[in-house]
């Protein structure tokens, strides 16, 4: 009987001693990483006030890579919202949702899970860093409170070897993947691009050629592009075809000194009202270098831009930078519509569809 009375004294010694060093904690811990990138405000701010590319940068999925994601709310900005669910049992389920946003400078997102504590809130601060304020420095902050929650203090004991760790890979991780974007800022008049959005394009025919590698000049590039168009058109009379839509270049390297594109040209039957439901039936004499090639539909990356060919390599880049900014993976070629045919693409006032294929 003393022997129980004793364990219960000690027993009440130890809970006694638990609530009071639990009363005495904390009942909110705050925890700031930093780190700084090369990259565009407009492209780290954009990436930081979307959920679309977390499965690129956050940790989370480094545990299990199998957890499902959900989108839903807007793409980006307030009310953008992820939610996971995961078999991993340290993991669960939880949901970050977007609830302040202030375009290049703050973007405040709650947090959800099955860690101890309520009210998280993990916070990007952005500010311009280093020579001429060309470089962003990325403070992320996380905040937790407990209140009276006795186990939730001592979990709080952890949260800078736990969470803190994950910020700190995160936040590398961000900075790695923010240098595989072209550096390019595509909301300003280095590249002035409109209408930016992801379309369906429908199937298409197309005449295509391979120009090879040509000169960088207007003359050697306008000559291979006409001569081109003259095969093209050999061919489109011989088969009863004309044109659907205008002349595109299909860009394979926009180099120094060379540029390696394709001259292509969609077409449709004489007459016809859109594409066929098949492909067409396109016979080519044996010296013509044309191919003739049925488009299968697809969801592609699109803007608009006026302006000199010259800059469709920067505004190639610009649309590039936005489509994987916003969680798109990019495929193939790009290529544009010169809407104004050739002299007038040599001017300032050309006018250009862009088009790169997004999975």
């Amino acid at each position: 009987m003393t022997r129980i009375i004793e364990f219960l004294i000690a027993l009440g010694i130890v809970a006694g001693l638990f609530v009071i060093i639990g009363v005495c904690l904390p009942g909110e811990r705050h925890i700031t990483e930093s780190i700084e990138t090369n990259r565009k405000m407009t492209i780290v701010y954009d990436t930081v006030n979307s959920l679309r590319r977390f499965k690129d940068w956050n940790p989370l999925l480094l545990r299990d890579p199998a957890a499902e994601l959900k989108f839903s709310g807007p793409a980006s900005g307030v009310g953008a919202t992820l939610d996971y669910v995961s078999k991993d049992a340290s993991l669960g389920q939880g949901t970050w949702k977007i609830t302040e946003s202030e375009e290049n400078k703050r973007v405040a997102i709650a947090i959800e899970d099955s860690s101890k504590g309520h009210d998280k809130v993990t916070t990007f601060n952005l500010e311009p860093t280093g020579k001429g304020g060309r470089n962003v420095k990325i403070t992320q902050d996380y905040s937790v409170k407990y209140g009276f929650d006795l186990f939730g203090r001592y979990a709080g004991l952890y949260v800078s070897r736990h969470i803190g760790d994950d910020m700190k890979l995160g936040l590398s991780r961000m900075a790695n993947m923010l240098a595989t974007v072209p550096n390019v800022d595509y909301r300003q008049a280095e590249a002035p691009l409109k209408d930016l959005g992801i379309i369906e394009v429908p199937a298409e025919d197309l005449l295509v050629v391979n120009a090879g590698n040509v000169e960088r000049g207007e003359a050697t590039i306008t000559k291979s592009i006409q001569d081109n168009q003259e095969w093209i058109k050999r061919v489109m009379e011989a088969n009863g075809l004309e044109a659907a839509g205008p002349m595109r270049i299909i860009t394979t390297d926009f180099g120094a000194e060379k540029y390696a594109f394709d001259v292509a040209q969609p077409v449709k039957k004489k007459g016809a009202e859109g594409v066929a439901a098949e492909e067409l039936a396109v016979k080519i004499d044996g010296g013509a270098p044309v191919k003739y090639v049925r488009a299968a539909p697809h969801r592609s990356a699109h803007a608009t831009y006026v302006g000199h060919m010259a800059g469709l390599d920067i505004a190639r880049n610009a649309l590039r930078a936005w489509a994987v900014t916003n969680g798109n993976d990019v495929v193939d070629r790009p290529y544009e519509s010169w809407n104004d045919g050739v002299a007038k693409s040599f001017t300032q006032e050309g006018t250009y569809d862009i088009y790169w294929a997004v999975k």
